[in-house]
């Protein structure tokens, strides 16, 4: 077996542009010193997922004889990265399978940039400093110091930090002098600024450090800095530094996150199994954060279903083996900090033929399922009639009809006879069979045992959201929603009821009413009692979960101005308004259930202008919740209040609302334009915003929109009245920066935002404003923040262009509104995809508004996001968007194609397969191709179409002991993909033969025995020496008077059958000139026959079908019509279960008319008279009318 080994496998690395970069990987089946005759390894590269294509001619870019990667120049600029990504190596032996290495990330080093300078110093003998050096963290291992511009060479008191920082300890004053950073990439190198260390007399007051915790792993240098050594994941922790002063004490903490790459506390194991069995893979996996597992069997995804199944996060369990799951299966870890891969392979065993010592068990009798639940299944059994031998063990094979994956279970102990299956689907057919082992193998299998697992009864849930209001004194109106766990349709609801006493108990019996709908009404209640109410769903299986009881009480008599105001309520934010100048639009809801006291026949709305106390009013029907009030004045302000009308009158009013109608008419059809202005003013915790409403007024605004959060404006939003200018925004986050943007809005819609930034204000310093302890500590070394950070790119939008093509396009504010760009800035995009076991992210330097992404794979979902970087500056990452590619073709055709026979019938195969492992789409439908000539032309195959979400499919009617090849094209909705390998499969020998009972299609002439049936006689004999001797005239004479004596036999009953049989079967003859068709010679031996599609008669012939033409009354037995009705079966399922039309539909779109050349049965044909052969010929005219056309043409 191919095995990686662990040092020459890929890892990640840092390639210099214009340098040679080499990728390790090896493989090799077995030992290559004991085996040098072993088959060799096919080594071929992954970059991002994608198998490279190296050309012979590519001198770039080649593959070593050990399967290494050798790029002998790294391309990279700001636009073109050819080479930098993530690579994996496959190795291919085709006898033994496929295995991948892990995956490897090639960065190419980026131009330097120094994000910080080292800065001038000044420290006492025997004390530390640090000199700053921030690079690329990438360019890190680059970069050297210089002291006096000569190379500093490096010693314990000298310590270069893992950041690139040069940390000087117990100074002396030879340390003194200029230090300057460098690094050396391709090309020239490039330094950073120089820094002048003096070295001061000693000082006594200065601190002293003092370390607490392990000694070795631990050392503090530059004073105070922390530098631990050997990293594990112990160390990870809370690391606190104390600083103490003259009776002052400052404490800075720090969280250290140590992550561990995966690492295997189990690898999988080779596996040799047989057919049927059960058979798990382990692997066991550790690392921070948790890795994630997933599996790959012979360089594709295992896909977990009914029979490959992830068992405790990590193992795989693999159940009921076929050969075709054999192969190299790897389990592949990754996290964070890295990946590991180990592999292990599946060997399938032949069941060996050895030759048994002495007798073996028969097969075990009476197999019955005692026990059949919905998920188990309990087998029992009598001994076998022949055990041969004690202490007998039985193996129980099962499957799921429609598969072809059989499983077994042993007994637990010898003489047992019963087993319990678990795990089983419910509602579903199973085969079994029992086979006895004893001391000399395995013994006869048991018949097969058809058993169906039990549905399980799914009853509905509850009925959510009942609702129960009293309209009336003596009616309750109930209503409810579906249950959210229906378990199949819901056949009718029952309600129960029942009456309470005041003090709450129950005394009377529960009613029950049929409800067919998710409402209904009690009537002929009492009135004002109080009820308990309950609803219960039925379907098929019979009553459902109950739900809660409510309690509702029933109306009084009483007039509705008894109860307590209000018994309405008036949404004044749904007051809204017409865009006519003169009209206002008012909106309410109605009164709560239990303050209606009866129902609502109306409402009333009384408006008034202004502060008058003269009133108008508009009533309207029981079931409007809004009125248009219109004849109003321009630009005027109206106050409105509504009252519920029942049958008892009116009900308390509403609180007065204000609106005030439009001093012109104003523009609906669009949204408004951009406000014209927006300010802000930040304060400790809160942001005043104002603005000016947009400079086109003649486009109606009915409020804004205000958007704000930090580094993005879609945290929190805010709408305000159109009137409102300013608003303050409160419980923010202090030293933050918000993002706000300012949106206009109507019925249309909202318009096009404004954007604007601005930084809370900081939090007083609590500490003596006089004595800055920060600045004291690390003033020497820290650098000091940028005041003014970018803001982040908005209106981030990523458009789809093709099935590998997204164009991502953003806008910057921090730009003039002609968005044009004059300065040194760049925009760094960074898109990921949604697939869980490719998380990674890739990001893409441009100057520009937008930028092509390209190389994403299809149909899939891609995450775009953007920053900004102006020289020491940047931004955070904006808003994502995201976008799918369009799907394309399939580039991979159907995998693990197999192809079995159905039990009992050996003329039926089933054809299993997988999907596509680039699938590019969702498969919408499958063809199955298939002929007995592998090299026949693609047109000339029959196809069989199946549904995109089937992957099993059954065949039927095919020849028996014939070889036919099979192959399998998937389709989407972009096109069809490419066709699988072909599969062959040999049908099974027939077990029938002989001549009694032989097939009534074999043609005059054919070879073999005649055993059985009726034969001819002996006149006939001498009739056939005769046309054998007999010449020219002879043979016309004999055939005429032939002829004329079977006519005087036959009656006149007869002929009129006959007429009608050449009557109807002129009716189907093929279109064309009679003439042009050509009698084929009946007595030569016709090896194959051409199956074509044969359209259906709408209503058989019952002449053609039940009437033979008989050579004499007492030759020919009566023809059993179910012969006829087998015959349309055959014809029928020659198809499988897709109807002719839509073959005939496909075919239609191929160019061409599905076809096969198949061999008949060839069986011992019976010695019959030519006229009875043409009567049986007659009598199955569904199969070729053409042939008993030329049949009659011959002998009349």
């Amino acid at each position: 077996q191919p095995l990686f080994l662990s040092p020459l496998q890929p890892w990640d690395t840092l390639a210099v542009r214009g340098a040679p970069a080499l990728l390790n990987c090896s493989a090799h089946s077995g030992d290559p010193a004991s085996e040098p005759t072993a088959p060799q390894a096919r080594v071929e590269w992954k970059k991002d997922g994608t198998f490279l294509s190296l050309a012979p001619d590519d001198g770039r870019r080649r593959v070593l004889p050990d399967g290494s990667l050798l790029i002998s120049s790294v391309v990279h600029s700001k636009h073109n990265k050819p080479d930098e990504g993530t690579y994996q190596c496959v190795a291919t032996i085709d006898s033994l399978g496929t295995i991948a290495s892990r995956t490897a990330r090639l960065t190419v080093a980026g131009m330097p940039r120094f994000s910080s300078q080292p800065a001038a110093a000044s420290i006492r003998l025997g004390d530390s400093q640090v000199l700053a050096c921030d690079v690329n963290p990438d360019l890190v291992p680059l970069a050297r110091w210089e002291r006096e511009r000569e190379p500093l060479e490096l010693s314990s008191r000298l310590v270069q930090l893992p950041n690139g920082a040069l940390v000087v300890s117990n100074a002396s004053e030879a340390d003194a002098g200029l230090y300057r950073c460098m690094v050396e990439n391709a090309g020239p190198a490039k330094t950073s600024e120089e820094a002048q260390l003096t070295i001061l007399p000693v000082n006594s007051n200065f601190p002293t450090s003092v370390l607490s915790g392990s000694e070795g792993k631990l050392e503090l240098v530059g004073g105070g800095s922390l530098l631990i050594y050997n990293l594990t994941e112990e160390d990870a922790g809370v690391y606190s530094c104390m600083a103490d002063i003259t009776n002052n004490t400052i404490e800075a903490k720090a969280e250290l996150t140590v992550q561990v790459p995966p690492e295997f506390l189990k690898r999988p194991a080779n596996i040799y199994a047989h057919e049927s069995m059960d058979i798990m893979f382990q692997c066991e996996v550790t690392g921070s954060p948790a890795p994630t597992v997933k599996w790959v069997k012979n360089g594709d995804a295992v896909i977990p279903s009914d029979y490959f199944k992830i068992i405790n996060e990590h193992n795989l369990q693999v159940l009921g083996l076929v050969k075709s799951d054999e192969g190299f299966y790897q389990c592949l870890a990754e996290n964070d900090a890295g990946n590991m891969q180990s592999s292990a392979q599946l060997i399938i065993l032949e069941h060996g033929v050895a030759n048994p010592t002495g007798p073996t068990p028969s097969a075990p009798r009476d197999v019955v399922a005692s026990l059949v639940s919905t998920r188990f299944i309990k087998l029992t059994w009598r001994p076998p009639a022949e055990p041969n031998g004690e202490d007998l063990t039985y193996s129980v094979y099962f499957n799921q009809e429609g598969t072809n994956r059989e499983r077994i279970l042993n007994t637990s102990r010898p003489g047992e006879m019963q087993v319990t299956i678990q795990n089983l689907m419910p509602d579903s057919k199973y085969k079994f069979r029992v086979v006895a082992h004893n001391k000399n193998g395995l013994g006869e299998s048991s018949a097969v045992l058809k058993v169906a697992t039990q549905g399980e009864v799914q009853v509905p849930g509850p009925a959510p959201n009942l609702q129960a209001v009293s309209t009336t004194p003596t009616s309750v109106t109930l209503s409810w929603d579906t249950p959210l766990t229906g378990n199949g349709d819901v056949l009718t609801y029952k309600v129960y009821y029942m009456e309470k006493g005041r003090d709450g108990e129950s005394f009377r019996k529960w009613h029950d009413i049929d409800a067919g709908a998710l409402s209904y009404t009690l009537m002929g209640l009492k009135k004002f009692t109080e009820y308990s109410i309950r609803v219960v769903a039925f379907n098929k299986h019979g009553p459902g979960v109950s739900t809660g009881d409510i309690t509702v009480t029933t109306l009084s008599d009483g007039n509705s101005r008894n109860c307590n105001p209000p018994c309405l309520r008036l949404c004044t934010h749904c007051v809204s308004f017409h865009p006519p100048t003169q009209s206002i639009m008012v909106r309410w809801q109605p009164p709560p259930p239990g303050a209606q006291n009866g129902e609502i026949t109306g409402y009333k709305i009384r408006y008034r202008k202004g502060t008058r106390k003269s009133e108008a009013a508009e009533t309207t029907g029981g079931t409007q919740l809004f009125q248009l009030i219109d004849g109003l004045e321009r630009g005027t302000e109206y106050t409105f209040r509504v009252s519920a009308i029942t049958v008892n009158g009116s009900g308390p009013a509403t609180e007065w609302s204000t609106a005030e109608t439009f001093e012109s008419d104003l523009d609906e059809s669009r949204v408004p334009d951009i406000p014209s202005s927006l300010h802000v003013r930040p304060l400790v915790n809160s942001i005043v915003v104002s603005w000016t409403p947009p400079e086109n007024q003649d486009m109606v605004v009915r409020g804004y929109t205000i958007g704000y959060g930090i580094g993005s404006p879609h945290a929190q939003t805010i709408k305000v009245d159109y009137k409102q200018r300013y608003y303050s925004i409160e419980n923010l986050d202090p030293s933050s920066h918000y993002v706000i943007t300012l949106k206009a809005f109507n019925n249309v819609g909202e318009g096009i935002p404004v954007y604007e930034s601005a930084i809370t204000r900081p939090q007083s310093d609590p500490i003596d404003p006089d004595v800055d302890l920060y600045e004291l500590f690390h003033a020497p070394y820290t650098p000091v923040p940028d005041p003014t950070p970018m803001l982040p790119p908005v209106g981030v939008q990523a458009s789809v262009l093709s099935h590998d093509t997204i164009k991502v396009t953003w806008a910057d504010n921090s730009l003039p509104k002609n968005q044009k760009i004059t300065d040194a800035r760049y925009y760094t995009v960074r898109w990921k995809t949604n697939i869980p076991a490719n998380t990674k992210l890739k990001t893409a330097n441009t100057t520009n508004l937008s930028h092509m992404v390209t190389g994403l794979k299809p149909n899939t979902l891609y995450e775009f996001s953007v920053m900004v970087t102006k020289g020491r500056r940047t931004s955070t990452w904006s808003m994502t968007a995201q976008g799918t590619t369009f799907e394309t073709i399939p580039s991979s055709s159907p995998k693990d194609v197999t192809v079995v026979s159905k039990e009992l019938k050996p003329r039926t195969i089933i054809v299993n397969w997988q999907p596509p492992s680039e699938a590019n789409g969702k498969i919408t439908g499958y063809i199955i191709y298939y002929s007995t000539d592998v090299n026949a032309e693609v047109h000339d195959w029959v196809i069989e179409p199946v549904v995109g979400n089937r992957l099993t499919h059954q065949i039927q009617e095919l020849t028996l002991d014939t070889t036919y090849y099979f192959k399998i094209q998937a389709r989407n909705s972009k096109g069809m993909g490419p066709m699988s390998e072909a599969v062959h499969f040999r049908t099974p020998k027939s077990k029938c033969g002989g001549g009694g009972g032989g097939n009534p299609w074999r043609l005059i002439g054919s070879e073999g025995g005649g055993g059985g049936g009726n034969s001819w006689s002996g006149d006939n004999h001498i009739l056939v020496i005769v046309v054998i001797i007999s010449v020219g005239a002879f043979t016309i004479i004999v055939v005429v008077v032939g002829a004329f004596l079977c006519t005087r036999r036959t009656t006149s009953h007869q002929k009129k059958k006959r007429a009608a049989s050449k009557s109807s079967n002129s009716s189907h003859k093929y279109k064309g000139n009679s003439k042009d068709l050509k009698p084929p010679d009946l007595w030569i031996h016709h090896e194959r026959l051409e199956l074509k599609p044969i359209d259906k008669s709408p209503e058989p012939n019952p002449v053609m079908t039940d009437t033979p033409i008989p050579r004499t009354s007492q030759d020919i037995n009566p023809v059993d019509p179910s012969l006829d009705n087998s015959l349309l079966q055959r014809r029928n399922s020659y198809r499988g279960h897709e109807s002719e039309d839509s073959i005939s539909a496909l075919a239609g779109r191929r160019g061409m008319r599905p076809k096969m050349m198949m061999p008949f049965d060839t069986q011992p044909p019976q010695r019959k008279c030519v006229f009875e052969i043409c009567a049986l010929i007659g009598q199955y005219t569904e199969v070729n009318r053409l042939f008993t056309t030329q049949t009659i043409v011959l002998f009349s």
